[in-house]
């Protein structure tokens, strides 16, 4: 197209003029750079913080957790009765990682000179945990148990050592005797400091069976079943399928309704934090958006105005508005494609340089990581980088106006 190679040969030669309009054309192209930067960084950090934060609460608590209709949001779970079956027909359902059965009963740490509250909880699925420890290994072996070093700390307690656990039983007291097998640190204080891990089969035994008539001798008895999924997305969708599929079913043992939870309904406080953050990232690129706008708005009314001469000249050739606006556009827009791709070239490096060191640390008392995370969301940052050009043209129509005002007969007599 001829307005194109217009374009190309202003924007080219101009390059390397020293021309009265440059310096406020380059104000306007540091506009986009530092405007895409910005968001570039705000995105993968806002991103980071939530799948974070995310994980690791699905570390301790799973994704979606099937326990008794009768619990009372607390960790003293009312037993439930599992089969295979129910186990085969949970993993079964689409976006389902993983199913585990566990157990939780709250109780308290002594040594001879503190005492700590806590809840032991019983698992087989340790892949959050491995990531996790700092010290020791897993629990391997019935009497193992995995403790927060920050509460180890606390209790002047260390890897090896044995340490005590009471649980009560209405009015019955049970201690257990159990040897820290290895230190974990989340950086989730509101978890590390209430957690105490270990095997599934060990927590299993504190359970109050006795009652239960067991419907099936092979069938397992826990506070209830966490489920993993593999897209965060399909979340609600996977929980309704399983709340449909179990609601007003009795467990094995016919005591029981099933009754499903996300994590987010048993942590609202955290992810209500979290969703104050999406407010925070339309907040800032849509400033970054206008920044850019206005900047290219008037970039734009400087690169007409520079060269007006040859708006008129154009115009006594014959050309129309149209095309002498396109030529315009297409110089302004190659103007944004260049602010775009150094505004991603500077954001995409500061978030890598952030993701491989860890430059900027964070309070993990307060922010529950330790460090600034960074999640590069191609999606999004794609779809930002699309939508910042397709606006930045957008708004360049109405200056791009002036043109049909400017006339050839008063720009050539002013020559």
């Amino acid at each position: 197209m001829p307005e194109i190679a217009i374009a190309k040969r202003l924007y080219f030669a101009q390059q390397g003029e020293k021309r009265s309009s440059r310096p406020a054309v380059r104000v306007a192209l540091a506009g986009i750079i530092v405007g895409v930067m910005v968001m570039i960084l705000t995105i993968c950090i806002v991103v980071g913080f939530k799948r974070t934060i995310t994980d690791k609460v699905a570390g301790f608590g799973a994704h979606i957790q099937l326990v008794s209709f009768d619990n009372n949001n607390t960790y003293d779970l009312q037993p439930i009765e599992v089969t295979d079956s129910l186990l085969m027909q949970l993993g079964s359902y689409a976006h389902v990682r993983s199913v585990a059965p566990f157990v939780t009963k709250p109780g308290m740490l002594k040594t001879a000179e503190d005492f700590h509250g806590m809840v032991l909880k019983g698992t087989d699925y340790w892949d959050f945990f491995a990531r996790n420890i700092v010290e020791g290994e897993l629990p391997a072996q019935p009497q193992d148990v995995l403790v927060s070093r920050s509460v180890a700390k606390r209790m002047g307690l260390n890897v090896g050592e044995a340490i005590s656990c009471y649980f009560v039983d209405d009015t019955d007291v049970r201690a257990r005797r159990f040897k820290i097998s290895g230190l974990y640190d989340t950086g989730f204080g509101q978890f590390d400091d209430l957690f105490v891990l270990t095997p599934f089969k060990t927590a299993e035994r504190l359970l109050n069976k006795e009652d239960m008539e067991r419907s099936d001798s092979t069938a397992i008895v826990c506070s209830g079943v966490e489920i993993l999924v593999d897209d965060i997305g399909a979340l609600d969708e996977v929980a309704d399928e399983i709340y449909f599929a179990t609601v007003n079913h009795l467990d094995e043992n016919g005591y029981h309704c099933y009754y499903v939870q996300t994590l987010h309904e048993q942590n609202p406080a955290t992810f209500a934090w979290l969703d104050l953050l999406d407010m925070n990232v339309v907040v800032i690129i849509v400033l970054m958006l206008l920044v850019a706008g206005f900047n290219m708005v008037s970039g734009l009314i400087i690169l007409i105005l520079d060269g007006v001469q040859l708006i008129g000249t154009l115009k006594a050739l014959g050309a129309n508005n149209r095309f002498v606006q396109r030529i315009f556009l297409a110089q302004a827009a190659m103007l944004i494609l260049k602010g775009v791709l150094w505004g991603n070239i500077l954001g995409l490096g500061l978030a890598a340089l952030q993701y491989f060191t860890h430059l900027i640390p964070l309070e993990a008392a307060t922010y529950y990581v330790d460090s600034v995370p960074i999640v590069f969301a191609w999606g999004w940052i794609v779809t930002l980088n699309v939508l910042t050009i397709a606006l930045s043209l957008l708004i360049l129509l109405l200056p791009a106006m002036i043109i049909t005002k400017i006339s050839p007969a008063k720009v050539m007599h002013f020559e």
